[in-house]
């Protein structure tokens, strides 16, 4: 079976600047995959060439086997792409917009399903209002609803919930997470790190037009961050011994906290000890499981 989108060694530059150096993955169908980066790391201009807006100077990209640029009609009709920006026509009312949308891929009769959409996105009490009316949530809705209107295997999903209230949030996840047990891929950038780490079954981070990790979440988890113990210092400074150990090595010096990587549980009497040795007292310590946010930081630190 084909990847549900294929990337392989695509460089896009502009004048003085290099917004991806030779990126490779592959994106398997049914996949729930999250790209994250910092902004300006490459995303949008990832997304743009796969969704054929964009034009890379090197490599290829193809949707379930369809290259982008030579194969483009049918790359378009497998993809579903919501963008960053609220772009409307403000001339159409939300129901028309979605018919309008659905015309482009040749389907006349798609009212039952647009229905769905709506309903699954709580639009239906919107349905004949004009575009212009709707505040900036709705209008967000309603591009997932455009994304979706033609049922396409593969969804790409540019930072949907950004500036949107929880209602909405946790309305769009559950029917995300209905398509993609369905069988539908999912593509999603956010910033909303626990997104990320509660929905996607493996994560690509960009840094600077570069992959800088790419593995299943749970391994990234357990491999790059680790157990984090942290440390209340009352008196004193970490040791030497320990600043290797440090996530943040100025942490300590800022605010009297540092929480350190540990791999195992047992290490943590060795720590005490060395704390002690070292003149540092330790006023209170926590151990805690690592969370996406971690694991972001370090990657992007370079500390993994």
């Amino acid at each position: 079976m084909p990847s549900a989108i294929s990337v392989k060694e695509v460089t896009k530059t502009y004048p003085g600047l290099t917004a991806l150096g030779g990126v490779s993955l592959e994106i398997e169908p049914g996949e729930f995959f999250g790209l994250l980066g910092p902004n300006g790391a490459g995303k949008t201009t990832l997304i743009s060439i796969i969704a054929g807006l964009t034009r890379a100077n090197k490599g290829s990209v193809s949707v379930l086997d369809h290259d982008v640029v030579s194969d483009f009609r049918m790359s378009r009709r497998l993809l579903g792409v919501v963008p960053q920006e609220l772009v409307f026509d403000p001339f159409f009312t939300v129901r028309e917009t979605l018919r309008i949308q659905s015309g482009y891929f040749g389907l006349t009769r798609n009212d039952d399903w647009i229905d769905e959409v709506m309903s699954n996105l709580d639009l239906s009490g919107k349905a004949d209002s004009n575009m212009r009316a709707l505040s900036g949530g709705m209008k967000r809705r309603v591009l997932v609803a455009q994304a979706l209107v033609h049922k396409p295997p593969v969804i790409v999903l540019d930072e949907p919930t950004a500036g949107v209230d929880v209602e909405l949030r946790q309305t769009l996840w559950k029917f995300i997470a209905r398509l993609n047990r369905d069988g539908h891929t999912i593509v999603l950038t956010t910033h909303y790190l626990e997104e990320a780490q509660a929905l996607c079954t493996r994560i690509a981070m960009l840094k600077a037009g570069q992959i800088v990790a790419l593995d299943r979440t749970e391994e990234l988890l357990r491999r790059v961050a680790g157990l984090q113990m942290v440390l209340a210092i009352g008196q004193g400074q970490l040791p030497e011994a320990l600043r290797d150990r440090a996530i943040d090595r100025d942490a300590a010096q800022r605010s009297g906290k540092v929480a350190l990587r540990l791999s195992d549980s047992s290490e943590v009497e060795g720590i005490l000890a060395a704390c002690r040795e070292g003149g540092a007292r330790v006023d209170d310590i926590e151990l805690q499981a690592p969370d996406l946010e971690d694991v972001f930081v370090q990657v992007m630190r370079g500390n993994s």
